[in-house]
């Protein structure tokens, strides 16, 4: 029997700026539209192997407009920048809503790191 939670609920909040889930258990978590971007599973955000982990600036006021069920295992998320490659499983979304304070954390270092804004006027 596999440890991973499942979705009562899903919902986009504040024009698609925030996505909400509920867990059978009960959890509740809450990701930016930005995080989600910038966390994104795909090749193109997490490479192939973690050395070819990209940093993704810009994305402070990106949106997500399509959330569309893949099996019973995970959502595809489309955002305003069309990108739509990453495949969101439920345990994924777990893993960063327990390690979110330190994905967030380590993604600001390496924008600062790399002379990179959150902002994409900047």
């Amino acid at each position: 029997m596999s440890d991973t939670r499942w979705p009562t609920q899903i919902h986009l909040k504040n024009q698609g700026k925030n996505l909400e889930i509920t867990f059978d258990d009960g959890l509740e978590v809450s990701f930016t539209s930005e995080f989600l971007r910038v966390m994104s599973p795909s090749a193109e955000v997490q490479g192939h192997t973690p050395d070819q982990r990209k940093v993704i600036a810009g994305k402070q006021d990106t949106t997500i407009i399509g959330v569309d069920p893949v099996g019973n295992y995970a959502v595809k998320l489309t955002f305003d920048d069309l990108h739509d490659t990453g495949i969101f499983t439920w345990a994924y979304f777990q893993e960063m809503n327990d390690q979110k304070e330190f994905l967030w954390n380590r993604y600001l270092s390496e924008l600062q790191e790399r002379g990179l804004s959150r902002d994409l006027s900047k």
